[in-house]
């Protein structure tokens, strides 16, 4: 028993001991030789393209978390399929939908690092850098970002499948993926967060507004109201896919906890969204962060902090990509 006893305790401690250890090996000074005004130069570049696009903000949050979460923070999802041999990660069908200003902002910074400090800046540092940012602009926490990630070397789209959460997963499956990948229920609701901003195209969610199985042919859970609006607002979304809805009708361009305050009215867009508040697990969480501003910034920073540790690549395990749309 105590053999057994102390392999238990062995499996623990090296399970516990990977975050940390990949965490460790980032540094806030990594570019202090090498490229000092990194996070200036990234900063301006971010703040210009979100005053050009709104849209920028949320989109590069959602590019952050979908390339965090298929092989680790490592920039695999900014591999164009125009200059790829295979199918990368972004030709996948879940990130078909990730838009072209998310894209362009880390093009951009790249590009201006390129002129101030040539071939130092991997593009998943400017990713993370970009998404801190962006967060910031639209009134949201400000956090440090640790250093030191490196670029894929691949990307393949058939990494993607069963990685990332579906707009309409339950909660419990949410918290069964999340926990795969080292988050607790807290935490994934924290990053549930960020869609606060943003918006979400009328065929993610058609199914809660036509032919639902209801008396009035819409999800119940929905506000009545809104869901009125909602299916007079999608009603062409077949003829049109690209007809969108804000994610937080109250506030869609501030980064604030007005999201978690309209679950439980029946706001939710998502399906994914209202299965927050109807799960007890994370129920507790929503009320919390609804309740309580402070409490949500706090969550959302440090599981972003977090986010950005996942898997990364240090050293010899990637590269500086010349490109960032393109394998070296």
């Amino acid at each position: 028993m105590g053999v057994l006893l102390r392999c238990l305790l062995l499996l623990f401690v090296s399970v516990v001991a990977v975050p940390g250890a990949v965490a460790g090996r980032l540094s806030r000074n990594y570019y202090r030789h090498s490229c000092p005004r990194v996070e200036r130069i990234v900063a301006d570049v971010v703040a210009a393209k979100q005053r050009a696009n709104p849209s920028t903000a949320a989109g590069t949050l959602r590019l952050f978390f979908h390339d965090c979460f298929v092989g680790g923070c490592d920039a695999s999802v900014l591999v164009s399929p125009l200059t790829a041999d295979r199918s990368p990660e972004r030709a996948a069908e879940i990130n078909l939908s990730l838009p072209g200003d998310a894209f362009d902002v880390v093009v951009r910074a790249k590009a201006a690092l390129e002129v101030a400090c040539p071939g130092a800046v991997s593009c998943a540092d400017i990713l993370a850098l970009a998404a801190r940012d962006l967060v910031g602009i639209l009134g949201g926490p400000l956090f440090p970002v640790a250093l030191g990630r490196r670029d894929a070397r691949r990307s393949d789209a058939r990494d993607v499948e069963g990685n990332l959460p579906r707009t309409n997963m339950s909660a419990r499956a949410m918290t069964v993926l999340f926990a795969r990948k080292g988050f607790t229920p807290q935490e994934l609701v924290a990053l549930a967060g960020a869609h606060t901003i943003g918006f979400s195209h009328c065929g993610e969610f058609a199914h809660r507004l036509y032919n639902f199985k209801s008396a009035d042919g819409y999800d119940p859970s929905l506000n009545p109201t809104f869901a009125r609006a909602l299916q007079s607002s999608c009603a062409n979304y077949k003829n049109d896919p690209t007809i969108s809805i804000f994610n937080d009708i109250m506030t869609p361009g501030k980064f604030d906890e007005l999201y978690f305050k309209n679950l439980p009215r029946g706001l939710g867009l998502l399906a994914s969204d209202a299965a927050l508040w109807e799960y007890p697990v994370t129920r507790v969480f929503v009320q919390r962060y609804a309740d309580n501003q402070t409490a949500f910034f706090e969550d959302f920073a440090r599981a972003m902090q977090k986010l950005g540790a996942v898997g990364v690549k240090t050293g010899r395990q990637g590269v500086v990509r010349r490109h960032c749309d393109a394998l070296n």
